[in-house]
């Protein structure tokens, strides 16, 4: 029998396997009373760690209640643009990642987790536990810029709320990292 939808449409969790085993994660969904689990990686697999390949994560889920959905339109490895306006990010992986957000397929993708994140109480999933080494934080500052709520998932009792990147701009309804003033001060990676 599913829960009641009670969550704020507005509020989403993001979360990394890392290497996390199963009952691990089940754990960190459950705490959270999750729904629905929408993996982000652009590639969803993983030979280290079979219990979170997609395949794995579409049947082990859904046995336990909670929905999951591949969504790879939303997944990292971008390369950066030779003219990008991102130059806040000084890690070239960052910032193809937002000069991807700049795009059509981006909002599309955006969108289409906005939407699953009305019906029910949705984390978005990636490899890496920490936040910050990772794209969700990047996803997780489109996802404010549109008022939504955003909490990462650390660990059991462990939740922190997303904070738009300090150096983020909304220019035209799009999210920018332009670089700063002083290149000394631009951030590296996070």
């Amino acid at each position: 029998m599913s829960r009641p939808f009670t969550t704020p449409p507005r509020r989403l969790w993001t979360i990394g396997h890392s290497t996390r085993s199963n009952e691990e994660l089940l754990i960190l969904l459950r705490s959270q009373e999750l729904q629905r689990l929408i993996d982000i990686r652009r590639y969803p697999g993983s030979r280290r760690y079979p219990h979170v390949h997609s395949a794995a994560l579409a049947k082990s889920l859904p046995a336990v209640g909670i929905r999951y959905e591949d969504m790879p339109r939303l997944g990292g490895r971008r390369t950066a643009r030779s003219d990008s306006p991102n130059g806040g990010w000084k890690n070239a992986s960052f910032r193809g990642y937002v000069d991807y957000m700049q795009t059509e397929a981006f909002d599309q993708a955006l969108d289409a987790l906005m939407a699953h994140a009305a019906e029910a109480r949705t984390a978005i999933m990636c490899a890496e536990a920490v936040p910050r080494r990772c794209h969700r934080p990047l996803v997780a500052d489109g996802l404010v810029a549109r008022g939504r709520e955003v909490l990462h998932i650390l660990g059991v009792g462990q939740v922190t709320p997303h904070r738009l990147t300090s150096f983020a701009m909304v220019q035209d309804g799009r999210l920018l990292y332009p670089a700063a003033a002083d290149q000394s001060s631009t951030l590296r990676m996070w």
